[in-house]
């Protein structure tokens, strides 16, 4: 290393740092100088670099290059006997630097396709620079490594064989920006760029990357020197955009910076490229904390060993005056005021890069050589397609970093750190993000200061927001104001619907058949399955009530039979009482199927019965209360009805026809469309009520001769209202009839009011009292005479009141 400092100390008017002579050219791009605006000529013309502004880090980066090259010459170990040369230029104009570049891929002032004075190139920083001079070098398959052009265009192996970088493209940045982004729940951001390749390609990468995300670019907007910033910063205001990612280079960065703090815009936060958040001058500038926090993403600094001692042995030395004549344009700095600890002090980012770049083209032309051992294979003749072959294949350990490129020739190594500039005026690392092996990203936010009206805030808590809109709470869908959609308004789902704030935040998704939710739901809940079990209380009392009316039907059929002859018993029906009991009995079967969970046997069997035995009892006290108006109000005035209705049996015909014409009814309606089990989804959010299905139109008939019979027994025992009191079946008939049909506007009330699991416990019943009317207000009382006033339970006794009726009506 000794050598290497006393050789770069040495001043020799024959020299320049710009050139050295060796074996091999390694040619060098270098913005040392930076033309803001294209400036117009009258005729083609050089440009005078050194008449434009002047860039410190790049100088460091160029003497970086310069110590690399003195550092691989003196090494035993890479290219032994081997001595590297180069050539450098200034390449400070954007797209008017040709003359150096022509210089360096041509010999003896012609270009040649088998013969070029370089065997690589080192640079140059700006993608617009790389796309500006890259097809020259692209031609004749001479190694491009550059160290800052961050373009994604140069991933491309047809438009740019022979270029690599030793810095991550664009795209990566950008991922890290969104990450950061995301990590703090910023979601309304706005993005300035540079109106060039680097800046206009981040911008397409930014919008590609949150694509898919909840992150919204509210403004964007292209700066160059002539931007009208005042304006730039009243759309950012007038949006409420807190979050302001920059990515440009450092020239328009400070013209920006120095805006804000000018126009007093306060408590942003600012998320800088890898290209500026190093940046040693603007942490330090009075205000910089008013404008808010500064967050960046930056090159890991890598501290190259004997740099700064190569710096401060040659500013040690003699400077050696600039000569008033140069080799050749664009290579002259007029730096000699500069001092060592400028030079070491300037920003440090992208040395790396530069450092690694040297050394992969010199490792490639190590291979190519066939070096080893001590000594290199002189004779071989190296051709730049040779050296960019085994660039392609780079495998070697440089400051323990493993120096690979991938397929398209970007860096299979580095990662990049987080930092936020400190109120000490230093960026501080407060993050990280690993590419290799594994990815993996962190930020400790702890270590953040936020700045609020340019004051230090420590809390957590108190981290900046940036939202266009607040986000939506559980259960509320997101509807969109505008064209972004991080912009919208709050509206609960209502209740039946739910909303996956995950797959869809914008819709209600209506819930399953079988499902319910509450208003504002994020899931929906399986409903509750309703009937009406055995054990149920009102169940039990029901079913005990049906088997008491058997058994009391089958007592008072014993009581009849013994007292069949009696006068109560003859007037009460005779046999017919019988045929009345026993379809009570059988009518009393249906309240069994009520209860449990329905089958098609249980529907069937819950109308069938009460249907075909009703009918029948209806149609014995119809016959019943005919044949009482008969005896006592018809025989006298029509003897030829009462003669043949005794006849022919009229009572047991018409019984007999009403029996077949329900059962016939019912079995044609039951077969072609008989009640099945069915879930009441309607009537309750959160149940299902189970039950039977009963077409109306097919069940019409039986209800509607139910209803016919009804009509005709109430309109003949109403004719018998005035017989006599003791003898009176015609009054106990239309009393048991208005029991019957209040009881069925009872149930058809609470039928349309409620709709609950207990409607089908209401319904069986009133299907048991429609039993009991008859059995407890028609035959009851005749039980009662027969056992305890059997005074009137004689023929005397009837008789005379016939007899007593007979006078009142003469």
């Amino acid at each position: 290393m000794g050598s290497v400092l006393h050789t770069a100390a040495q001043c020799d008017l024959s020299t320049s740092e710009f050139t050295r002579q060796g074996d091999y050219l390694i040619g060098g791009l270098f913005d040392l100088y930076h033309v803001g605006s294209p400036i117009p000529h009258h005729r083609p013309e050089a440009i005078d670099c050194t008449s434009q502004s002047f860039l410190l880090p790049n100088y460091r980066r160029f003497q970086l290059m310069r110590f690399s090259m003195e550092e691989i010459n003196n090494s035993s170990d890479l290219l032994p006997g081997v001595s590297l040369g180069y050539e450098i230029f200034d390449i400070c104009s954007d797209l008017q630097s040709f003359p150096g570049v022509l210089k360096q891929i041509s010999v003896n002032g012609s270009s040649s396709a088998s013969q070029s004075k370089v065997i690589g190139v080192v640079g140059p920083f700006s993608s617009t620079q790389a796309l500006t001079v890259a097809p020259l070098f692209m031609v004749d398959f001479i190694s491009m490594v550059s160290y800052g052009a961050s373009s994604s265009v140069f991933s491309s192996n047809e438009n740019f064989p022979s270029f690599l970088r030793t810095v991550h493209p664009n795209k990566e940045v950008i991922n890290v920006i969104i990450r950061i982004l995301q990590h703090f729940n910023w979601r309304w951001a706005a993005f300035l760029n540079s109106d060039n390749d680097f800046g206009i390609d981040g911008r397409n990468l930014f919008i590609q990357g949150i694509k898919d995300t909840d992150i919204c670019l509210a403004y964007t907007e292209n700066l160059n020197m002539l931007t009208d910033f005042t304006q730039t910063f009243q759309q950012i205001n007038l949006q409420k955009i807190n979050v302001i990612i920059v990515f440009a280079p450092k020239m328009f960065v400070e013209a920006l910076i120095n805006s804000a703090i000018k126009l007093n815009i306060s408590d942003k936060v600012w998320i800088a490229d890898d290209g500026w958040s190093l940046n040693k001058n603007l942490p330090k500038k009075e205000g910089i904390r008013r404008i808010g926090t500064v967050i960046g993403v930056s090159q890991p600094v890598v501290t190259i060993p004997a740099f700064d001692d190569f710096i401060f042995s040659s500013k040690s030395q003699k400077q050696c005056e600039e000569r008033e004549e140069q080799p050749f344009c664009n290579q002259a700095c007029k730096c000699g005021y500069l001092s060592a600890e400028e030079i070491t002090s300037a920003d440090p980012t992208f040395s790396f890069p530069v450092y690694s770049a040297v050394y992969a083209i010199a490792h490639a032309l190590h291979k190519v050589l066939q070096c080893g051992a001590g000594s290199c294979n002189r004779s071989v003749t190296v051709h730049p397609h040779m050296v960019l072959a085994e660039l392609k294949k780079s495998n070697f350990t440089l400051l323990n970093t493993t120096i690979r490129f991938n397929e398209y020739g970007d860096p299979k190594f580095g990662s990049y750190s987080i930092v936020f500039w400190n109120d000490k005026g230093f960026p501080e690392e407060v993050g990280f993000f690993h590419y290799f092996p594994a990815t993996k990203f962190y930020i400790n936010g702890t270590k953040i200061q936020w700045f609020q009206n340019g004051e230090v805030t420590l809390s957590v808590l108190q981290v900046p927001t940036s939202l266009c809109s607040t986000e939506c709470l559980e259960g509320y869908i997101k509807k969109l104001n505008g064209i972004h959609k991080c912009c919208f308004t709050c509206e609960v789902c209502p209740m039946g619907t739910f909303v996956n704030s995950t797959a869809d935040p914008y819709s209600c998704l209506p819930c399953e058949k079988h499902q319910w939710s509450t208003a504002g739901s994020t899931s929906c809940l399986p409903r509750t399955v309703e009937w009406v079990p055995f054990t149920d209380p009102a169940a039990v009392v029901i079913l005990a009530g049906a088997c008491l009316l058997v058994a009391l039907t089958a007592a008072m059929c014993v009581l009849f039979a013994v007292n069949y002859n009696t006068p109560v018993v003859r007037s009460a029906g005779g046999p017919m009482c019988f045929l009345i009991l026993g379809c009570l009995s059988l009518c009393s079967i249906s309240v069994f199927f009520y209860f449990e969970r329905p089958t098609e046997a249980f529907c069937i069997l819950r109308f069938m019965p009460f249907l075909l035995f009703y009918a029948v009892c209806l149609a014995c006290f119809a016959v019943r209360s005919f044949q009482i108006v008969i005896i006592f109000k018809i025989a006298a005035k029509f003897p030829r009805v009462h003669s043949w209705w005794m006849k022919y049996h009229g009572q047991w015909l018409v019984i007999s026809m009403t029996f077949v014409l329900q059962a016939v009814v019912i079995v044609i309606g039951f077969s072609s469309d008989p009640p099945l089990p069915y879930s009441n989804f309607l009537s309750y959010p959160d149940k299902i009520i189970l039950g039977c299905d009963v077409n109306l139109n097919m069940a019409s008939t039986s209800f509607f001769l139910l209803l016919l019979l009804c009509i005709l027994c109430f309109t003949f025992s109403y004719m018998g209202k005035d017989l006599p009191k003791n003898y009176n079946e015609a009054k106990a008939i239309t009393f048991c009839l208005l029991l019957l049909i209040l009881t069925w506007i009872i149930f058809a009330t609470a039928f349309m009011l409620y709709h609950g699991k207990y409607i089908h416990t209401l319904n069986a019943l009133a299907v048991l009292s429609s039993a009991y009317c008859f059995l407890l207000w028609y035959f009851l009382p005749k039980c009662y005479i027969i056992i305890f006033q059997p005074h009137k339970n004689t023929q005397k006794y009837f008789q005379g009141l016939i007899q007593d009726y007979t006078k009142t009506i003469s």
